[in-house]
């Protein structure tokens, strides 16, 4: 357990504190600095990684302790997006809260939307046709694609490898092109919504896909074969910023950062969720916990995501998307003609939103960067009582400071981009 400091002007003399093996001990006059640093014989100089700068993929500040240009100590200052999605929660309806959903991870908006969708119907205890099911696959999974290739991209750009980038950009642009064309929308999509899906997918999703799948593999042929073996390339990411399996453990890693450590631990395989049981993939993993492993997991990834989407493809079911109770979707149009009752759940719904049972469920999915928890408190309102995300980028990010300790303040930028956090993930 980490020994905590005395509070600022208490004076207690720095020998005092005890020291712990791998634990840095803060500066009893509250100013963040390290103990090390002061009774180090050379000077150290602490400066600002951001939170302007580019390479921090966000509006994340570091303070770094450098001796010399090697780093000693990284903090990290997180808070600056300031969204406050956790409590806006609990002034909106269940499924008014898949716009804010949208808007955490903005990288990856429909997985999102799943996992909170997942733990809403955990309360609700209704199940998903088929049909519904294997299309919130594809979707997420075309999502995963869309946000490794930015993460691959911006990667590479952020070490100086800017043919990759314009590639990246480029699959990326069909993906969102095919989730304009089913929800309207490129990026914010919302098409995930509890009890099932915004609408069914038009006739030309299919084709549109299976265009997109049949390409794809041999344009990660071209990442490959500008990265993979590129000599510059390995000499900036082969053996930095390790992190070992236990250490990635200890800070609650998750996703290609636990997994570049060893760690065979995917929630699509660990804890099946929307059919993901009905597929055949691999789970890729590490040996050396390094940049270049990272990196190596996610690229597979690229090419395990296809094949889901393929399986998905060949065995779509027909039948409807949304659940039959319409206690909790809206009914069809034409029921509304018809049916009195219909017409009475729709003005409901509409108006009011459903009203889960009193109780409290917890419900992981596998983002791009991890496991994406939604715990889920209800207390039989139409409002969730509580929601408290486990965010994956909150996590991963606790264990920066380990992997960029030691290393040349340049290689910090290899380091941050690749844990590839995303700031509307850390700041909820």
């Amino acid at each position: 357990m980490a020994i905590l400091p005395p509070p600022p002007g208490t004076g207690t003399p720095a020998d005092e504190i005890p020291r712990q093996e791998g634990v840095p001990r803060l500066h009893p006059g509250g100013e963040g600095e390290f103990l090390d640093k002061i009774e180090s014989s050379q000077e150290l100089m602490e400066i600002n990684m951001g939170p302007q700068h580019p390479s921090t993929h966000g509006v994340l500040r570091l303070v770094l302790s450098l001796d010399g240009e090697r780093v000693r100590g990284c903090q990290a200052d997180i808070g600056y997006l300031h969204t406050g999605f956790e409590k806006s929660f609990e002034s909106h309806t269940y499924q008014q809260c898949i716009p804010l959903t949208d808007r955490m991870d903005y990288l990856a908006p429909p997985i999102n939307n799943l996992g909170f969708a997942l733990a809403v119907e955990q309360l609700l205890e209704v199940e998903i046709p088929p049909r519904g099911q294997y299309i919130r696959v594809i979707v997420a999974e075309l999502s995963r694609i869309a946000s490794h290739l930015i993460w691959l991209g911006t990667h590479a750009l952020d070490l100086g490898a800017t043919t990759v980038f314009m590639y990246c950009w480029r699959e990326r642009d069909r993906i969102l092109d095919i989730l304009e064309w089913i929800s309207g929308v490129r990026m914010m999509t919302s098409f995930i919504r509890v009890g099932g899906l915004m609408a069914d997918v038009p006739e030309e999703f299919v084709p549109m896909v299976r265009a997109f799948t049949a390409d794809f593999p041999a344009r990660v042929d071209e990442y490959e074969g500008l990265l993979t073996s590129n000599p510059i390339w390995r000499q900036r990411t082969i053996g930095l910023g390790r992190i070992s399996a236990e250490e990635a453990l200890s800070f609650g890693c998750s996703g290609p950062t636990l997994r570049g450590s060893g760690v065979p631990y995917d929630v699509r395989r660990a804890q099946p969720y929307s059919s993901y049981d009905h597929f055949d993939f691999e789970v890729p993993i590490g040996v050396n916990g390094d940049v270049y492993d990272r990196y190596l997991i996610r690229v597979r990834e690229l090419r395990e995501s296809c094949r889901i989407i393929d399986q998905a493809l060949d065995g779509l079911p027909g039948g409807p998307t949304n659940t039959a109770d319409r206690k909790v979707t809206l009914p069809p149009r034409s029921e509304i003609d018809t049916s009195m009752e219909s017409l009475i759940h729709h003005f409901k719904l509409t108006t009011e939103g459903f009203r889960p049972p009193p109780a409290t469920v917890y419900h992981a999915i596998e983002s791009p960067r991890g496991e994406l928890g939604f715990l889920m408190v209800s207390d039989g309102g139409n409002r969730p009582y509580r929601c408290k995300v486990r965010a994956p980028s909150f996590s991963n990010l606790s264990a920066l400071h380990r992997m960029v300790r030691d290393e040349l303040v340049a290689d910090a930028v290899a380091v941050v981009g690749s844990i590839d956090i995303t700031l509307g993930d850390v700041d909820r």
